[in-house]
């Protein structure tokens, strides 16, 4: 992966290319993260659509500020799809390691549970990640330009597929890093951040199917 472009240097065929390809690197973690980036920046193109609108005026430091946070994920998850290709690749590095003798094996199997530990971290930032993108749609929905809310549907569908493709490359990867206890609470945390995003991602669609104009809300931080 070193010598590789980022996935976000490549056209969109290109990374299909990729991914179709019997290649180990992408794989399902990168997809995800790929596909809530894309939700990610839908949820910025409402934003855009939104602002400087007379009649979303009462919106316009909300529309200001989810519109940078939408742009700030969408980045940060091409980013993400870098890095979970990258540990997978050194998981696969570490299982390939020789096992002939019994020094072999210990060494192997400490390079394996190290490798499946690093394989958790980016899909599980993925998950927290896509939790951003809906807290994003969920708060621009009836609040922004009607005529881009079902973009807003549809950057929750693609936070929620992203989010549940994640956790499962979280939960495939915690049995082998060897620790039961980290590995359970690891769990609880990525089913507890999915409950989260499910909410919220039907509670965009709930606001959006309604049609209804929503009260003012405070904008995101910086």
């Amino acid at each position: 992966m070193d010598d590789s472009p980022s996935f976000g240097d490549l056209t969109v065929a290109e990374f299909s290319a990729r991914l179709a390809s019997a290649a180990p690197v992408p794989g399902g973690g990168s997809a995800s993260a790929v596909a809530a980036s894309l939700g990610a920046s839908l949820v910025a193109m409402v934003a855009a659509l939104s602002t400087d609108r007379p009649k979303y005026a009462a919106h316009n430091a909300l529309h200001a500020s989810a519109g940078r946070a939408a742009r700030d994920l969408a980045g940060r998850l091409i980013t993400l799809a870098d890095e979970d290709a990258a540990a997978y690749a050194g998981f696969g590095v570490a299982m390939k390691l020789p096992r002939e003798t019994d020094e072999q094996k210990a060494t192997r199997s400490a390079a394996i549970r190290a490798a499946a530990r690093a394989s958790v971290d980016p899909p599980f930032r993925c998950v927290e990640a896509c939790l951003g993108v809906v807290v994003l749609s969920e708060a621009l929905a009836g609040r922004s330009n009607v005529n881009a809310s079902s973009d807003l549907n549809v950057a929750s569908l693609l936070a929620e597929a992203g989010a549940r493709g994640a956790a499962e490359n979280v939960l495939v990867n915690l049995p082998a890093t060897g620790d039961e206890a980290w590995a359970e609470e690891i769990a609880d945390r990525v089913h507890a951040l999915l409950d989260e995003v499910t909410a919220l991602a039907e509670g965009t669609r709930t606001a959006v199917a309604s049609g209804e104009a929503r009260e003012p809300r405070e904008p995101f931080e910086d």
